[in-house]
């Protein structure tokens, strides 16, 4: 069985993850920076200037801290889980996008 300090998969972790997101303006904060990286991206490869990426991190997690320290009012499961949590930002940007969660 799992606690919400260990997690034998993505599978058993995603519920826990989304729990830690049930406000939604953290979950927008989270698009917000999420659809951002990709516009980052996808700039720098254009452009081929490569140095960009390293707003990437300061991008993704700038928005989503700010979710979880001023609305969500928890500490990112990043601190603790780094590639589930990671992972998790992709399938919450994903369930978003279809309309699975809501934004």
């Amino acid at each position: 069985m799992n606690t919400p300090h260990t997690f034998n998969s993505f599978k058993a972790f995603y519920p826990y993850y989304l729990k830690e997101h049930r406000n939604v303006t953290c979950r927008r904060l989270h698009f917000i920076g999420s659809t951002l990286v990709l516009v980052v991206i996808t700039i720098a490869l254009i452009k081929q200037q490569y140095s960009l990426l390293w707003l990437l991190p300061i991008i993704g997690y700038g928005f989503a801290w700010v979710g979880h320290f001023f609305f969500e009012k928890n500490r990112p499961a990043t601190f603790k889980h780094p590639f589930y949590s990671l992972w998790g930002d992709w399938v919450m940007f994903k369930d978003i996008l279809i309309g699975k969660i809501k934004f």
